[in-house]
């Protein structure tokens, strides 16, 4: 039941973040927001067990989701926007 409460939270978190970050260079498809969401969830997860903010059978937040949500929305607008730069 983990796994799903974070793709759970993952879909809504990838919505909420896509929200608060706008921009031409993040993806604009619903499928493709929601997965960076998801991964983001994840990644959220991942960063807090390591660190002891959740212990081994717990997933992120939902406020943490939406932080690895941005974090991971950040990342891929940066890889995105510095391939079609190099590309023009």
């Amino acid at each position: 039941m983990g796994i799903i409460w974070t793709i759970i939270i993952g879909f809504i978190a990838g919505v909420i973040a896509k929200f608060i970050m706008p921009g031409p260079n993040e993806p604009s498809g619903f499928i493709l927001t929601t997965i960076l969401g998801i991964v983001g969830a994840f990644v959220a997860t991942f960063i807090g067990q390591a660190v002891g903010w959740y212990g081994p059978n717990q997933g992120a937040g939902f406020i943490g989701a939406i932080v690895g949500a941005i974090v991971v929305l950040a990342i891929y607008g940066f890889i995105a926007g510095r391939r079609t730069r190099t590309t023009l």
